[in-house]
């Protein structure tokens, strides 16, 4: 309600200054204008109106002068309006906690650069890298959300003052840009009787984008930090307790709230798509729901960021567990680069593919040595020598152009 009063102000400075409201009469406005929530509640009992309750309300305050407030408005041209700064707001606090969130998974990324430890495809040892590299990735992709909340801050940064049905027929279309400016927000171009509701659900679908990135990094450290696994771990804290009936266990409970957290934002997203279809210049079908959406969306965002930045400031990283996981599979992480060295020995890729497979699979089943069972191979003999075999098992040949990640990183601002 503070809100909608700024927008209402606004509107009766702009018509001072053309003349229609008396300088007294503005003077009165500005000084007493004001409201009482549970009088506008009481108000609205009878009117079964919101804003016909707090003009009524506002009224009993100002007076006399209080005729002129709302002169030639609709009740969207004020909640509207209202809406927007209040979204900026939101966007302000929200890009805050972004830009302090890839403040810390940079730290992090740094720290980890040379951490070394097995990468992942469909669950399964791929080859190696680093957890630095890993935290890098999130550091862009929180770097784009920053990008993407700052056009969908632009998006919802828009007023209108059209009237009943956007024609201007009662207040001029130069009343809506002053105002608007004045408020720092861009005057919409067109408007029904709403200003359009594409703009709020890119605003929700933006918010999805970014929990759902909260989720992704939380789901990754759900699965670090299975007991099978343990490569990283939320900071378990002293009192903390973990199981009403097992005293041992120590749970992902904030990644697992993240991923559900996720999922309500997404939900509203769904509704806030939904919300762009109205009938003709305007239903509001689309009100109740962001009544609850939008406000429930950015606080609920507000949180899970201000949580996840926690996790990962504290986040438990244990090396040595990575350097176990990464040696678990009998070495066949270092396939590839098995592959690759025969081929430059002029094997075909064929050929190549079928030794180092064969071996593979053998050294899987008999969870045996897979350098081992390769060197027992005749044509990898013929092809190698021992010292070329054993370069293709060293870690770091993998990760030999990863500085060019990090000095990306480097320049990325925060």
């Amino acid at each position: 309600m503070a809100t909608w009063l700024r927008v209402e102000i606004a509107v009766c400075e702009a018509w001072a200054e053309r003349g229609l409201i008396p300088a007294g009469a503005l003077a009165q406005i500005r000084e007493k204008a004001a409201f009482d929530v549970a009088r506008v509640l009481e108000i609205e009992k009878e009117t079964r109106h919101d804003v016909i309750a707090f003009l009524t309300n506002v009224g009993e305050h100002v007076g006399e002068a209080s005729k002129y407030i709302h002169y030639g408005m609709t009740s969207s041209d004020m909640l509207d309006t209202g809406l927007a700064l209040q979204l900026v707001e939101a966007s302000d606090i929200l890009l805050r906690d972004l830009r302090h969130l890839l403040g810390v998974l940079k730290k992090r990324a740094f720290e980890h650069k040379d951490t070394v430890m097995i990468g992942r495809s469909h669950g399964i040892h791929a080859e190696p890298i680093t957890f630095g590299l890993k935290l890098a990735v999130w550091c862009f992709e929180a770097a784009r959300n920053i990008e993407r909340l700052e056009r969908a801050r632009a998006g919802v940064a828009v007023g209108q003052i059209s009237g009943a049905v956007g024609t201007y027929a009662m207040i001029p279309p130069d009343i809506e840009e002053e105002v608007c400016r004045k408020l720092g927000l861009a005057a919409s171009p067109a408007s029904t009787q709403v200003v359009q509701r594409d703009r709020h659900a890119d605003f929700a679908a933006t918010l999805a984008v970014i929990a759902s990135s909260i989720e992704k990094m939380a789901t990754e450290v759900r699965h670090l930090q299975r007991t099978e696994v343990l490569e990283a771990e939320e900071a378990f804290k002293p009192g903390q307790k973990g199981s009403s009936a097992m005293p041992h266990k120590r749970n992902p409970i904030i990644s697992e709230r993240m991923c559900g957290q996720a999922r309500i934002i997404r939900a509203n997203a769904l509704v806030a798509l939904e919300n762009n279809a109205l009938w003709h210049e305007r239903d509001i079908s689309h009100s109740s729901a962001e009544r609850v959406i939008l406000p429930d969306s950015t606080i609920l965002l507000d949180y899970m960021l201000y949580k996840w930045a926690d996790v990962m400031e504290h986040l438990m990283v244990y090396p040595a567990n990575m350097t176990r996981n990464l040696w678990a599979s009998y070495g066949l992480v270092f396939s590839q680069s098995v592959l690759l060295k025969l081929i430059d020995r002029g094997l075909s890729r064929e050929e190549a593919y079928r030794v180092v497979q064969t071996s593979a699979m053998k050294a899987w089943q008999d969870q045996t040595s897979f350098r081992q069972l390769l060197l027992e191979d005749e044509t990898v003999r013929a092809s190698l020598t021992e010292a070329e075999l054993e370069s293709c098992f060293d870690p770091l040949r993998y990760l030999k152009n990863i500085h060019v990640v990090f000095e990306r990183l480097e320049g990325l601002e925060v």
